[in-house]
């Protein structure tokens, strides 16, 4: 399976965190998987390092590092991924734009995005909850 992880999924996995669940573990531990983490989770935490959010650790070139020396697949986006965002439902949903190209860029290369959070595992099709 092809693994996209969320900003929050990826850090607690290179950070080995006690926040991550054990599914979520033995599915990138897995060998039979690929771990994928896209250039939007870098950026989003870049951006939210810069401005001092205590749930961004480390900056986007340390996490970048990190998730190269963990063997992560880095998923750069494409126009395809951003004019994807266009198919997903606006009204009653999460409106993170981070997240919602993570989902985008999940169904458009055919991955299944691991995440935590609530409201991105409502959009359903090609997201885990874990």
């Amino acid at each position: 399976m092809k693994l996209l992880l969320d900003t929050h999924i990826a850090l607690w996995a290179v950070a080995n965190s006690p926040r991550l669940s054990r599914a979520a573990r033995e599915l990138i531990l897995s060998p039979e998987n690929s771990v994928w983490v896209s250039a939007a989770s870098v950026w989003e935490i870049a951006i939210k390092h810069a401005l001092g959010r205590g749930d961004m650790p480390v900056s986007g070139a340390r996490a970048n590092e990190l998730f190269a020396q963990s063997g992560y697949l880095p998923l750069p986006i494409d126009a395809k991924h951003a004019a994807s965002v266009a198919l997903l439902p606006t009204q009653g949903v999460h409106a993170d734009p981070f997240d919602r190209l993570l989902i985008a860029q999940a169904r458009a290369e055919s991955m299944t995005l691991l995440t935590h959070d609530d409201a991105v595992a409502a959009y359903g099709d090609g997201v885990m909850r874990v």
